[in-house]
């Protein structure tokens, strides 16, 4: 029988903590508390084997830098060689499963796996976003020596929680007072680049999906009596509540819910006053506080949610699911269109026809990313959405305005002021539907607050083109426009264009919509468009663009605004069927949408060439571009394609007498050998 190796656990714990206590650090061991908060989220976070609580690190301590900031640090050990850490294929800490699941066995069985899983814990449930994870393995060689291993990781919102390695280290002496600061500072130069940070957010955004479907799966199939409405309002209700404001609004917890009966105590009304307290404190005009609160009320204090059974209220216990699927995601910061996701698959589960659905598919993070670049937004655009959605759109407009504004400023100062006008008002959504609109709202202040002027009006009947919040009474100087409009509306949606274009008085507008608007289904609405607009590009999107949602064939058009369409004016005419990305719509599936061949070069490249053209190419052929011109007069022309050249050329000639020359060749040699085997 093979012998067992044995862990030496307690001999690599040993040494360390010696370290620890050599420093003279105030650490604290396995069952001992190091605060209230640090032990409230280790007991409310996923244990290492799966279930809830039983979190608790090998040793732990809080260390504070010369700006008096606590740092808490959490250390795991093991006992074994080579269990010091399991990476993924990308270098990653592997924490996930294929189906991104907590993958328990890595977190369970690797020292730095384990140490980062806590962190995460801090990070979901506490208000510290800096942590530091360190994992430590060893065994004794042949001699007897002990061997060991150190990994030490920083956890982080600005990583995601995916974290980082700080460096290679033989003890721990980068935790003594005399070197912390050391420690800390090369904590903080640590940076990812774009394409490292922009790939940790797909892995954490397929993640969301799986929390998502978990979660809404869950509602779905054990909680009776919610209509959609209700769920879309105690998901918003209860991300609200648990946000918090540092040193303002205290997050709501999951213990604050008492289930009691009490009238101005029942858990409906302590979650409203928390939402109350959170608008308030994010100094939203006191209207929309008051419409907000107006919609989430009727849901929130409704008997059936508050009635006690088996001293538990329904409200509490889909409270306490929400924050533990999907409060990590919305804590650390995520720049996706976190509610767009969770919009999508909350429909998912409802039994709309298909026309119906059509109307609430939304538009994927990456093609909204796009309509934002083609509509040409930067730090001093004014962005406009007549059919917001969750704002998805809006989303992906603001995170272009910010990251161009960082881009051009070299102050501090004026960075912030502009980052607060970008948000208060250089954004504006129209949503008619009150449900959605909760989400609009809910995605603007998870993304960075620019919420204020969200606005829950038909844009076709009720909005005059003015800020609906803060400078009201004021034209919006809308001279960006982005929109994926319900095709149901008439004109497939071109009416919504011709309301917005003809509230503008300059800029580019970008639409995503079904393909039939520009062969024959919108003609009076386009040739109306087109006196005071130019159609600058025809973009066909992929067929499978919506897969799962919609079946529709999809254009993308471009247009430049307040600038009357001629006959000779050129239109790019692009096919960009083929845009990298491979779709499918498995349910099982833990990723259905795969980059396979460069798709994020080839929207960066589509955006180049509707821009300047075909010197552009690298990915696109002439095959797929086409210059040409449409008639203004005509409104049904608008979805046109390279030309199929017939007229032969000498290869086309050469070849087909080659071929025929090849073929009779073959059957004189053919009747050869026949007449030869007859004569036999």
């Amino acid at each position: 029988m093979a012998k067992t190796t044995q862990s030496i656990e307690p001999n690599i714990a040993d040494l360390a903590n010696g370290w620890l206590k050599s420093y003279g650090l105030d650490y604290k061991l396995e069952q001992e508390s190091l605060n209230s908060e640090i032990d409230k989220a280790l007991d409310n976070y996923l244990s290492k084997s799966g279930g809830l609580g039983g979190n608790r690190p090998d040793a732990k301590l809080l260390l504070r830098d010369k700006e008096l900031n606590y740092w808490p640090v959490l250390i795991e050990y093991k006992g074994y060689k080579d269990r010091l850490v399991k990476l993924d294929s990308a270098g990653n800490v592997d924490n996930l499963t294929p189906k991104k699941q907590p993958n328990f066995k890595n977190i369970n069985s690797y020292a730095v796996n384990g140490a980062v899983h806590y962190a995460n814990a801090l990070l979901h449930h506490t208000s510290y976003t800096d942590i530091i994870a360190i994992g430590m393995t060893g065994y004794k060689d042949e001699l007897g020596k002990i061997r060991y291993q150190i990994g030490v990781y920083y956890v982080s919102k600005k990583n995601l929680g995916v974290g980082q390695k700080v460096d290679e280290y033989t003890d721990f002496s980068f935790l003594a007072p005399s070197q912390v600061d050391k420690f800390i500072e090369k904590v903080r130069n640590l940076s990812l680049s774009a394409e490292e940070l922009e790939q940790l957010r797909e892995k954490r955004e397929q993640e969301i999906s799986a929390s998502l479907t978990k979660l809404n799966n869950d509602i779905y199939q054990n909680e009776k009596g919610l209509t959609e409405n209700d769920r879309v309002y105690l998901v918003a209700s209860s991300i609200i509540a648990t946000l918090g404001i540092p040193g303002k609004v205290k997050p709501l917890e999951k213990e604050d819910l008492k289930c009691s009966t009490e009238q101005g105590e029942t858990d409906g009304e302590i979650i409203l006053r928390k939402i109350k307290s959170f608008l308030k404190e994010k100094q939203l005009p006191e209207n929309k506080r008051e419409l907000i609160v107006r919609t989430l009320q009727n849901t929130l204090t409704s008997d059936n949610l508050n009635k006690v059974v088996d001293g538990e209220t329904q409200l509490k216990r889909v409270f306490n699911k929400i924050v533990d699927d999907l409060g990590m995601y919305y804590k650390i910061g995520l720049t996706t269109d976190f509610t767009g996701k969770l919009f999508n698959e909350m429909y998912g589960w409802l039994g709309f026809s298909q026309d119906k659905l059509n109307d609430v598919v939304l538009t994927p993070s990456y093609v909204a990313t796009l309509l934002v670049k083609l509509a040409r937004v930067n730090r001093d655009s004014y962005v406009w959405d007549f059919a917001t959605g969750s704002a998805g759109l809006l989303v992906a407009a603001m995170h272009e305005m910010l990251n161009d504004a960082k881009e051009h400023s070299h102050s501090p100062a004026e960075l912030t002021k502009k980052e607060a006008q970008i948000k208060a008002e250089q954004l504006l959504g129209i949503e008619v539907l009150p449900s959605v609109y909760m989400l609009a709202i809910l995605n603007m202040i998870l993304m960075g607050d620019g919420s204020s002027n969200i606005l829950n009006k038909d844009s076709l009947t009720d909005f005059d083109g003015k800020y609906g919040f803060g400078k009201t009474g004021q034209d919006f100087p809308a001279d960006a426009f982005v929109l994926n409009p319900p095709y149901s509306a008439k004109g497939n949606g071109m009416i919504f264009v011709e309301k917005a274009l003809s509230k503008m008085k300059k800029g580019y507008a970008a639409i995503i919509i079904q393909n039939s608007a520009g062969s024959g289904k919108a003609i009076e609405y386009n040739k109306r468009i087109l006196e005071k607009n130019t159609l600058l590009a025809s973009i066909k999107m992929p067929g499978d663009l919506f897969i799962g949602k919609s079946s529709v064939q999809t254009n993308i058009y471009v247009f430049r605004v307040s600038e009357p369409h001629q006959k000779d004016d050129i239109v790019k005419f692009i096919d960009f069927s083929n845009d990298g990305y491979t779709r499918t719509n498995r349910k099982k599936a833990s990723v259905n949408l795969r980059d396979t061949d460069h798709a994020k070069e080839r929207y960066d490249e589509l955006v180049q060439v509707v821009r300047y053209g075909k010197k552009k190419f690298k990915y696109l052929s002439e095959k797929d571009y086409y210059e040409g011109t449409i008639d203004p007069e005509n409104g049904a022309d608008w979805n046109q394609s390279a030309p199929v050249d017939t007229k032969p050329t000498l290869a086309d000639l050469k070849k087909t007498v080659s071929d025929y020359l090849a073929w009779e060749v073959a059957n004189l040699l053919r009747n050869s050998r026949s007449d030869d085997s007859l004569g036999k």
